[in-house]
């Protein structure tokens, strides 16, 4: 087993451009969550959202390779360039090939294919780009992330819904197991923002309505939460070898203990209620990290703001964590930033990781009447000193994939 020490953050979200603005308007309780720009949401249902706004990726590549990147890979792209500099982060030519990205997604360049279908109804065959296919592939956030920054080793993109990010980390943790790759850079990365998923979402009573309070829409665990808020964006950390950022004299913001897999095999969008799945998940990454649940002092939670969602992973903290499941911190990302789908772990991996490292844990916002079935201790609408000795990361997607990853301070 290889120690994997984090050494290296980046972050573009709906709530900063980088991880040193993710973390202060986190820590802050600022929410991302704005009336919708990108396009006329007049005729929907929704007209709010997380959106990552003044994002130009000339800032992070060329124009040319811009031009053949979908806004999902460009936001990888950009978040690992940051994570990278974070990092201070140089390779070596001999040492490229031990590099590896594993950057997952959940629905990878699915605005170009509403896109393109257009071109093709409106405009003929003839006008479809090229470069569709490998432009929309969701493998390209892994792949463009490698060809950017040159790294030669593995490339790895997991779909796996709303868990994707967090598959992410255990495959870097494998990977550097296995003696494979030295340093992976491993996140998440989301753009799916558009009308066609915002319409589908919404008639699947999964979005919430709020549309006269965006800042407050996002409402995870109480009482009140009707539904999530679309979000975009990516995160993703650098991932060493503790042998290699020790012989570089690398900061280390944490170290990535493991993590856990299971999936509920109950309903393509639903949890199971009595938070079963979740829970295997949850248990599965305490026994993968070699820990105890009393080692866990903050869980940055899954989530949501739906109502089954919050309820089942409530009932799942208890069932994994036992009676220590009172004197946890727990929070959700998502009330500020939205819910990023395929980014959405990533994010909850970021702000457990900053917890530790900043002894800090951020707020849950617009907890203002707690839910009686959500009874555990969510943090609620102001950010909360203390030592964050280990904190796990949840994630729970659609066909009813679960992850949980677990990061700790890193003792030499």
């Amino acid at each position: 087993m290889t120690r994997a020490l984090v050494t290296g953050l980046g972050a573009i979200t709906p709530i900063g451009l980088t991880v040193h603005d993710f973390w202060q308007n986190l820590s802050a309780g600022v929410s991302g969550v704005t009336r919708i720009t990108r396009f006329d949401s007049s005729e929907l249902p929704v007209h709010i959202a997380a959106e990552v706004k003044d994002f130009d990726p000339s800032k992070y590549m060329d124009s040319k390779g811009a031009r053949r990147m979908s806004r999902f890979a460009q936001l990888a792209v950009a978040a690992a360039q940051l994570a990278a500099d974070d990092a201070q982060l140089v390779l070596g030519d001999n040492e490229r090939s031990r590099a590896a990205s594993a950057i997952a997604t959940g629905s990878g360049g699915a605005i170009d294919t509403m896109e393109e279908m257009m071109v093709l109804k409106e405009r003929g065959p003839n006008r479809v780009s090229p470069f569709y296919i490998p432009v929309m592939a969701p493998n390209m956030g892994a792949c463009q992330v490698s060809i950017q920054l040159g790294l030669r080793g593995p490339a790895l993109a997991s779909v796996a819904a709303c868990a994707s990010g967090l598959y992410s980390f255990i495959e870097a943790k494998q990977l550097l197991d296995s003696g494979r790759a030295d340093v992976v850079l491993a996140g998440g990365t989301e753009a799916a923002l558009h009308p066609l998923p915002i319409a589908a979402l919404a008639n699947m009573k999964a979005l919430s309505r709020n549309n006269d309070d965006p800042e407050g829409a996002s409402r995870p665990f109480d009482l009140n939460r009707d539904g999530f808020v679309f979000g975009e964006g990516a995160v993703v950390l650098v991932i060493e070898s503790e042998a290699r950022a020790n012989a570089r004299g690398a900061r280390v913001y944490a170290e990535l203990m493991g993590g856990g897999l299971s999936c509920d095999a109950f309903h393509i969008t639903a949890p199971r209620e009595d938070g079963t799945g979740a829970q295997e998940a949850m248990t599965e990454a305490l026994t993968a990290a070699g820990m105890q649940p009393t080692d866990i002092d903050y869980i940055a939670a899954h989530g949501t703001g739906t109502p089954l969602n919050d309820a089942a992973e409530t009932l799942a903290i208890k069932l994994a964590f036992g009676e220590h499941a009172r004197k946890l911190a727990i929070s959700s990302p998502k009330s500020m930033v939205g819910h990023l789908l395929g980014a959405a772990g990533a994010v909850g991996a970021a702000a457990a990781v900053l917890a530790i490292y900043n002894d800090l844990v951020p707020p849950t916002i617009n907890l203002e009447t707690p839910d009686p079935m959500c009874d555990l201790d969510y943090v609620p609408n102001k950010a909360r000193k203390m030592t964050v000795r280990a904190a796990a990361a949840n994630g729970f997607g659609f066909g009813g994939q679960n992850g949980s990853v677990i990061f700790r301070k890193y003792q030499p």
